[in-house]
């Protein structure tokens, strides 16, 4: 994952509100995701509006546990092609 890349939601992903955070519906390669916090459904909804994911994580002033974690979380969601880079 390129910190230093822009990141977005897939245009073929929904994002469905749940009490623990969310369900992540990709419609092109039919893959479900859990985004197990209320913190990281922002955080992934406003990635386009940021320059890079480095800019978004410095904006989400986030401690070093919680950045790590989120990472993590980016990394899997990259890997299902849930979140893309933005050309």
């Amino acid at each position: 994952m390129n910190l230093d890349a822009a990141y977005r939601l897939n245009p073929q992903v929904a994002l469905r509100p749940e009490p623990f955070g969310a369900l992540a519906y990709h419609f092109g390669n039919r893959k479900l995701s859990f985004l197990k916090s209320p913190d990281l459904v922002a955080f992934v909804r406003e990635l386009a509006t940021h320059a890079s994911l480095r800019d978004a994580l410095d904006a989400a002033e986030l401690g070093e546990t919680r950045r790590a974690s989120f990472l993590t979380a980016l990394e899997s969601l990259v890997a299902t092609d849930m979140i893309v880079e933005d050309p």
